[in-house]
């Protein structure tokens, strides 16, 4: 395995990062010191061979960048701790199961007793991300990269986040099995109920997407909100100036064709930002 070494000069530490080939570090070095970190055991080898080398043919500092590169901020070289891109589609409710999810007991009784329970909004969530993850995924062969449940402040997440040629769209999903869906400009309605702001919200999460893209990204980066609505037995848009695209979860797959916002190299730049958890931190 050949590993590509960087340096990384940041926050008074100055650092050798050996990264596989897609950019995830494995291993690091501090130059002053001399010690060497190992991130992933299985690569030990080759990381203490390739940092040893060249921590003893670059013993001088390297030379400030200049002052252009240094102004935009710099995320620290991806490790498999903070790449997002591992993450399943519902990721963060799967967690929010596992540690806070009803007992045997309370589901039994619940069962029997047929009383509606949050955990019962968590599983049903879960499972529509998972089937609009599915959907998405088929995209990665027309040139779309994919990441899921990505974590912000405040325990909120973006379900889905898709960057390709045509833009990154930041995809809320929802899941009303059976129910009637209209969709107006700002309000929703699930079977006649209460309007729900489901569109304004998708719109503010756009916004804090953008903000973290552009703020480690040397251009401008597009990014609408997308409602992509599971199970629904009828989907109506009535909207006449919705600034947020509405889907059922098969046709996702209309975003497949877009191109024209970002070039295959802005895509990839895009995407390292965008799977790296630190990003996000304090969206």
């Amino acid at each position: 395995m050949e590993l590509k070494v960087t340096r990384w000069k940041r926050y008074g530490h100055d650092r050798l990062y050996a990264n596989l080939p897609d950019g995830t570090a494995v291993g690091w070095a501090d130059v002053r010191a001399g010690d060497i970190t190992v991130l992933v055991a299985e690569y030990r080898d080759d990381v203490i061979a390739v940092l040893t080398h060249h921590l003893r043919d670059s013993p001088e500092p390297v030379l400030p960048q200049e002052a252009p590169d240094e102004a935009r901020p710099m995320l620290a070289p991806l490790t498999p701790a903070d790449d997002l891109s591992i993450n399943r589609p519902g990721e963060s409710l799967r967690d929010l199961l596992a540690e806070s999810g009803p007992g045997v007991i309370e589901r039994v009784v619940s069962l029997l007793l047929r009383r509606p329970t949050e955990w019962d909004s968590w599983r049903k969530g879960l499972a529509g991300e998972r089937r609009v993850g599915a959907e998405l995924d088929r995209l990665a062969r027309r040139g779309w990269r994919v990441l899921h449940s990505i974590p912000l402040a405040n325990n909120v997440d973006v379900d889905h986040l898709l960057i390709g040629p045509g833009g990154v769209f930041s995809i809320n999903t929802k899941h009303h099995h059976n129910k009637a869906v209209w969709v107006g400009d700002d309000a929703v309605k699930v079977d006649h109920g209460k309007p729900a702001p489901y569109a304004r919200k998708s719109r503010a999460e756009a916004k804090r997407v953008v903000r973290v893209l552009e703020h480690y990204c040397d251009f401008p980066v597009p990014v609408e909100p997308v409602l992509v609505f599971v199970g629904v037995t009828d989907l109506k848009v009535v909207a006449t100036q919705l600034d947020v695209r509405v889907y059922q979860e098969r046709q996702v797959s209309a975003l497949a064709p877009l191109s024209g916002m970002l070039t295959a190299e802005q895509v990839e730049q895009v995407y390292s930002v965008a799977r790296h958890r630190q990003a996000w931190s304090k969206a």
